[in-house]
C-alpha cells in the first residue's frame, strides 16, 4: 500500500509536527456497568433515536482491551493519541471518586507515556452523567461548576501524564444537536434551550481552564470546536448574507466568545427569550487565554436565503460524498483554516479530528477503503496548503483510530483507520491505516537525514 504523501519540504514533514489518532470514551470503552449512566445511555433506550437500535454498553470493549489497543496505536507510528475521559467513570453520583475508574485511565496514560506517545485528553465528549441531566443538564448553570470540580479531580490525579487538555469537544454538537435540534442526546428541541446550553458549556470551559492552569501548569490547555464553513448557493446578495448569518450561528457563536468575549451579531436577531442569560463576569471567564485551538473538520455547508433567521441549508447535487452523506470538499478545509485565522487572532491550531465514513467490507482478511484513502490524502494536502498560506497548524489527528459507536447512527457508519469486527472484537488495519503508517515512517526517514 502506497503511503500518503506530502511535499518533502512541508512543515508537516518536520519532526515537531504531531500526527495522531483520536477516539472518545462512550464510543469505544464499553464496560458500562462500572460507570455512572450518561445521557447517551438514556438516549439509546429511546425508541427511534439510534438508527440501528444499538447502544454503547460494549462498544469496542476498550476498557478490557486497552493494552492491545495501545499496541495498535504504537504500531501506526503516531506521535500522539487523543482520548476522552468518561465523567461518570471517575466520579460517582454522590460526588465521591471512583478510584477504579481513575486507575484505568492512569494505567492507560502511563503506558502511552512509556511508549513516547503524547497524550491529548478531552475532559468532555458529550457523555454527561444522567444524574446531572435529571437536574437540568447543561440548562442548569450549576452543571458548569460541577464540571470545574470534575476537571480538578482529573487534573490533580493525572499529574504530568497529559501533554494537552481539551475542556470540551464540539460544544456545537452538545448544544445545537442535543438541545436545539434533538438529533443527539438528550434530544431536546428548543432554540432557547440550545442557546442557553451553549453558554453554560462555554462557561464550563472557562472555569475548567482556571483549574487546568492551576493543577496542570505544564500541560497545554484549550478547547476543540467543529466547523463547517458556510458557502452561498449563488453569488446573489441574499444568499451571501445567508451564508454569513449561518457562519455566525453555527461557527463563530462558539469561537467569538472565546476570542473576543462576546457573541456574534446574529444574537440580535433572536427573540429576547431565546438569548442566553449572561451573568456579569461570564464573558471574562469564557475568554480565558488558550494555548491552542483544536479544529475538527469533515465537510462544508451551503446556504440560501430563507428560514426564520435568514438562512436555510441546501443540499448540492452531483458532488462526491462520504457514507454519512457529507460533501467531500478539501478546498473548503483550506479556506476554513485561512479565513478563521484572518478573522481572529487565534492561538496555534491542532486539527483534532478529520476523517470519513465509508462502507467498508472485510474481504479475505483485509479492508480496502479507496474513498477514505483519497479523502485523507486530499485533506492532508489541504492542511499543508493552509500552512503554506501562513496558518499556524501544529498537528493533525485522524478520526478515528478504529470503527466505533457512531452516536445516532449506531454501528452503521465506519470512520476507523482500523476495522472492528464487533462480534469477535478483532481489529484489522485498513488500507488507510497502512497509508498513514507509511507517511509517518517516511517522515521519520526524512527527519533523520
Amino acid at each position: 500500500m502506497l503511503p500518503f504523501t506530502l511535499p518533502s519540504d512541508s512543515a508537516m514533514m518536520q519532526k515537531d509536527f504531531l500526527y495522531g489518532v483520536a477516539t472518545a470514551s462512550f464510543q469505544i470503552e464499553g464496560d458500562a456497568q462500572h460507570r455512572q449512566p450518561c445521557i447517551w445511555d438514556t438516549f439509546c433506550t429511546t425508541e427511534g433515536k439510534i438508527a440501528d437500535g444499538s447502544d454503547g454498553k460494549v462498544a469496542c470493549d476498550h476498557v478490557n482491551r486497552w493494552q492491545d489497543d495501545v499496541e495498535l496505536i504504537d504500531s501506526l507510528g503516531v506521535d500522539a493519541y487523543r482520548l476522552s475521559i468518561s465523567w461518570g467513570r471517575v466520579i460517582n453520583a454522590d460526588g465521591s471518586i471512583n478510584h477504579d475508574g481513575l486507575k484505568f485511565y492512569i494505567s492507560l496514560l502511563d503506558e502511552l507515556n512509556r511508549r513516547g506517545i503524547k497524550v491529548f485528553v478531552t475532559l468532555y465528549h458529550w457523555d454527561l452523567p444522567q444524574h446531572f441531566e435529571d437536574k437540568g443538564g447543561w440548562l442548569n448553570r450549576e452543571t458548569a461548576y460541577a464540571f470545574a470540580e470534575y476537571a480538578r479531580i482529573v487534573t490533580t490525579h493525572f499529574g504530568n501524564r497529559v501533554y494537552a487538555y481539551s475542556t470540551l469537544n464540539e460544544p456545537f454538537c452538545s448544544a445545537f444537536l442535543g438541545y436545539e435540534a434533538g438529533i443527539h442526546a438528550p434530544g431536546r428541541t428548543s432554540r432557547q434551550e440550545g442557546r442557553l446550553a451553549a453558554h453554560h458549556l462555554l462557561l464550563a470551559h472557562g472555569l475548567a481552564m482556571q483549574i487546568i492552569r492551576r493543577e496542570a501548569p505544564e500541560a497545554l490547555a484549550g478547547i476543540v470546536l467543529n466547523f463547517s464553513p458556510s458557502f452561498a448557493l449563488t453569488e446573489s446578495e441574499e444568499d451571501l448574507q445567508a451564508a454569513s448569518l449561518a457562519h455566525e450561528y453555527h461557527n463563530t457563536w462558539y469561537l467569538m466568545p472565546l476570542m473576543l468575549g462576546r457573541y456574534p451579531d446574529i444574537l440580535n436577531l433572536l427573540a429576547p427569550h431565546e438569548r442566553p442569560l449572561i451573568h456579569p463576569g461570564d464573558m471574562d471567564i469564557i475568554r480565558a487565554p488558550m494555548d491552542y485551538l483544536g479544529i475538527n473538520y469533515y465537510t462544508r455547508t451551503v446556504y440560501q436565503a430563507g428560514g426564520e433567521l435568514g438562512f436555510e441549508e441546501v443540499r448540492v447535487d452531483n458532488v462526491p460524498r462520504t457514507d454519512m452523506g457529507w460533501e467531500i470538499s478539501p478546498d473548503a478545509f483550506t479556506y476554513l483554516l485561512k479565513s478563521l485565522s484572518e478573522e481572529f487572532d487565534l492561538p496555534p491550531i491542532y486539527i483534532t479530528e478529520n476523517g470519513a465514513a465509508e462502507r467498508d467490507s472485510l474481504v479475505d482478511g483485509e479492508v480496502y477503503d479507496p474513498m477514505r484513502l483519497d479523502y485523507l490524502q486530499s485533506h492532508l494536502l489541504a492542511v499543508h496548503n493552509a500552512i503554506e498560506q501562513g496558518v499556524d497548524v501544529r498537528g493533525y489527528f485522524a478520526w478515528s483510530l478504529m470503527d466505533n459507536f457512531e452516536w445516532a447512527e449506531g454501528y452503521r457508519k465506519r470512520f476507523g483507520l482500523v476495522y472492528v469486527d464487533y462480534d469477535s472484537q478483532a481489529r484489522i488495519p485498513k488500507a488507510s491505516a497502512k497509508a498513514y503508517q507509511g507517511l509517518l515512517s517516511h517522515r521519520r526517514a526524512v527527519c533523520q537525514k
